[in-house]
């Protein structure tokens, strides 16, 4: 099966940056298209950002648009989330997800595999 962790979670203050990396192994990691969704403490998992099996084409949540970009290293098993221009609403636990799809996917019932979190805090 497949398995995911995500990594470079932490504290920042509002308008800095933080870079998550998602490491997958298990399977071809190029066979999947992938997503991140976030949770924040009362609130229910959101959508936040997906790519496309071959990494050409990708969708963001408004909220995060023109400040978040997604991508993915096949040759590594690795996919990424670079956060610019934080902010305190951006607070959560982030988890990058697999889906057995050729295309990016926007709902989190799409995805066949998930990783355990990262936190992220952001003060202001």
């Amino acid at each position: 099966q497949v398995q995911l962790v995500e990594s470079g979670g932490g504290l920042v203050q509002a308008g800095y940056s933080l870079r998550l990396s998602c490491a997958v192994s298990g399977r071809t990691f190029r066979r999947y298209a992938m997503g991140w969704f976030r949770q924040a403490p009362g609130k229910e998992r959101e959508f936040v950002a997906a790519i496309d099996l071959s990494g050409g084409r990708a969708n963001y949540a408004d909220s995060v648009k023109g400040r978040f970009t997604i991508s993915r290293d096949d040759a590594k098993n690795t996919g990424y989330l670079q956060m610019n221009s934080l902010e305190p609403e951006d607070t959560a636990v982030y988890y990058c997800a697999a889906a057995v799809s050729v295309t990016a996917r926007t709902w989190a019932t799409e995805y066949s595999y998930w990783g355990q979190g990262t936190q992220v805090t952001v003060s202001s």
